[in-house]
């Protein structure tokens, strides 16, 4: 991993921005952002700019209650100009629960959220505060400090467990651009399981939901990164165990995310199996009349994927085991410490196609080409020379460039998505595996 971190078109907000996004997500929420005036504007045309044109929302982007501390605040402190900005948000705005988050200039200069808090809380706001300044990390450590939040100040201690009750999270909203899909996805298949589903972002979920979520059995947390820290919170702080599971994205993968879960919760095997036989019978008979023209206008590639530590070994998965593809280097940009590191690549070994993509670590997007280049090495004019072709890269927005330089088709999955419109389409589970195959094959053939 390099070094030197890369702020030239970033991958992510700050700590601030996710956890902005991270609030706004929740149904019946409402942030309020403790910070100088033009972070939340920034936040707009940035985390959700680039989650797909999801810029809009109540209370959300550039709509975000703000204290807008100004010099003055700074010199003499801001919690009075905080105060006033909670009550105002409270007299105007409804909501189930407002989240106090605080930003870099209100931390420097030792403003303290939680007493400003505590005096609402006491007469009867259902209020939160997260110190979030953006110095703290990126978008994914918003969220994860967001969540910690809410275990620690909203989920109620001491309540009763109910069997067959789980929460998942794992899957930051906005910056996982297809957050809302991905979610409702994972949510259907547990519940075709019999379970009961607390996802906390969709609109099923509820402010009273997440207020229960300490009688869940198991927490489930699609992701060996983000939401892994609060996890361990909630289990030292609620007794609710976590499984950290891959993303799961088309068949292979969701087969292995079922029967884990299963297994964690000591389900039935004949349901696991009767629901995972149904799902890839939909999947497999909804495939079938592509199959012809994958095989005759030959639309297997080579592959090089580009995303976070969520998507990148998912897609790569993907697309060694269900399409075919061939993914010959993998680029996981975020930049983890060793342990994530190994985690994240230890995904990436075992792949039943027993193909074995070349894995980098990469901040710098400028350095993909090279990476690239050391595993492929152009053409110096060799009479006989095996070409990266037919090509595809999956990646972000910002992998345009290689795609061109390439000669190879694109297609924008991971962030950010400046250049697709993005609703409620998803790519996990047995659905989003059809859903990914139609868009990658669509990318192919969109010039024709």
């Amino acid at each position: 991993m390099s070094k030197i971190a890369f702020v030239e078109r970033p991958r992510y907000t700050c700590a601030s921005g996710g956890a902005v996004a991270t609030v706004t997500a929740i149904p019946g929420a409402i942030p309020i952002l403790h910070s100088a005036q033009g972070c939340a504007g920034n936040f707009a045309w940035t985390q959700n700019g680039g989650a797909g044109l999801q810029v809009g929302g109540y209370c959300g982007s550039l709509t975000v209650p703000s204290s807008n501390v100004q010099e003055r605040d700074v010199v003499f402190g801001g919690v009075d100009r905080l105060r006033q900005q909670i009550a105002n948000t409270v007299e105007v705005m409804d909501g189930e629960l407002y989240v106090v988050l605080t930003s870099c200039v209100t931390e420097v200069i030792g403003d303290d959220a939680a007493p400003v808090v505590e005096e609402f809380r006491e007469q009867g706001t259902p209020i939160a505060f997260a110190e979030t300044a953006g110095f703290k990390g990126n978008a994914y450590t918003g969220y994860d400090l967001v969540l910690q939040s809410l275990f620690r100040q909203v989920v109620e201690r001491g309540v009763s467990k109910q069997k067959g009750k789980v929460n998942l999270w794992g899957i930051p909203p906005y910056q996982d651009v297809f957050w809302r899909g991905n979610i409702e996805e994972l949510r259907r298949l547990l519940e075709s399981l019999g379970l009961t589903v607390n996802s906390f972002f969709t609109d099923r979920d509820s402010v009273a939901a997440i207020r229960q979520a300490a009688s869940a059995e198991l927490n489930i947390v699609v992701s060996d990164v983000y939401g892994v820290q609060a996890a361990a919170l909630f289990e030292e702080r609620h007794g609710v165990p976590f499984l950290k599971t891959a993303l799961p994205v088309g068949p292979g993968a969701t087969d292995d995310f079922l029967l884990r879960v299963g297994e964690r919760l000591a389900l039935d095997r004949g349901v696991v199996d009767q629901v995972i036989r149904a799902e890839r019978r939909h999947y497999y008979r909804t495939l079938e009349p592509l199959t012809d023209c994958y095989n005759d206008m030959d639309l297997q590639r080579y592959a090089v994927v580009v995303g976070d530590g969520n998507y990148a070994p998912a897609l790569a998965r993907f697309l060694a085991d269900d399409l075919g593809w061939l993914p010959e280097l993998v680029v996981v940009t975020d930049r983890f410490n060793e342990q994530e590191q190994g985690d994240v690549a230890s995904r990436l070994q075992g792949f039943a196609s027993g193909l074995a993509p070349h894995l980098v670590f990469e901040s710098d997007g400028r350095q993909i080409i090279s990476h690239f280049n050391r595993l492929w090495p152009p053409n110096q004019n060799q009479k006989y020379y095996n070409a990266f072709s037919p090509a595809f890269v999956l990646g972000s927005s910002l992998e345009r460039e290689l795609a061109a330089t390439l000669a190879a088709g694109h297609l924008s999955v991971s962030f950010p998505v400046a250049n697709r419109a993005v609703l409620d389409r998803g790519y996990t589970g047995y659905r989003g595996g059809l859903r990914l195959t139609e868009d990658l094959l669509s990318a192919i053939v969109a010039g024709r």
